[in-house]
């Protein structure tokens, strides 16, 4: 089956978020919008997104404040939307970790053009020579180290930056006990002082998300220890 790769639009104008939302329903994305970037942080937590649009000005939370946000936790490929003549804003996102950008006015079969190639650069496999590097496979769990992608089969399970390094860090050590400080100074890299909630809140986040996919238990307790990734 196709994957249906997902778009987010962040833009504090209905009327542009429609007519991007039209032309991308067409060559057959499916769509999520977000009005500024508190709420396009809120869906980005829910759902799995492979690329995102991103205006500059919008109320609450701006495009530079969701970018930088943003790049703490994913590397969702961003296409940044600038005014023309606003050349510093430009390099503004670009330095922030966009990784394109289109000025209004701008064409929307551009702007679909420059999807497609953002897409396909996120989700394409690594060249076959990297893949032993790159990959970690469990069962039905494929981890993209290279790419910060987690996924239960053929579907993505999106992660934060911390969830997956806790993840990555399990799956490249298993059957090694780890304790919450272990974890917590190997991921943070700071000394572990009052982690044990911290990480059992990731720890929790998750296995809710490979629940809502499989029912298959990837991440054990070991009681009074800490956690494990069994060998298949």
């Amino acid at each position: 089956m196709k994957h249906i790769s997902t778009v987010l639009i962040v833009d504090d104008d209905p009327d542009i978020r429609n007519l991007i939302s039209i032309y991308l329903k067409n060559e057959g994305y499916h769509l999520l919008q977000a009005e500024n970037g508190e709420k396009a942080w809120e869906l980005i937590q829910k759902e799995s997104v492979q690329c995102i649009i991103l205006d500059m000005m919008m109320p609450k939370m701006d495009g530079v404040q969701f970018l930088m946000k943003l790049r703490q936790e994913s590397m969702i490929p961003v296409i940044y939307v600038t005014a023309k003549s606003e050349d510093m804003d430009k390099i503004t996102g670009l330095s922030l970790g966009a990784d394109d950008y289109v000025t209004k006015p701008f064409n929307p079969l551009e702007l679909v053009a420059r999807v497609k190639t953002n897409i396909r650069r996120y989700t394409h496999s690594t060249p076959i020579v990297q893949q032993a590097e790159s990959y970690i496979e469990i069962g039905h769990l494929s981890i993209n180290t290279d790419r910060h992608q987690v996924f239960i089969d053929q579907e993505e399970i999106v992660l934060t930056r911390r969830e997956f390094d806790i993840l990555a860090l399990l799956a490249k050590n298993r059957s090694i006990v780890f304790s919450t400080d272990r974890i917590y100074e190997a991921v943070w890299k700071e000394e572990a002082i009052s982690s044990q909630n911290t990480v059992m809140v990731h720890i929790r986040k998750i296995r809710e998300k490979i629940a809502a996919v499989t029912p298959t238990k990837y991440i054990e307790t070991v009681w009074g220890v800490g956690y494990k990734i069994e060998k298949e």
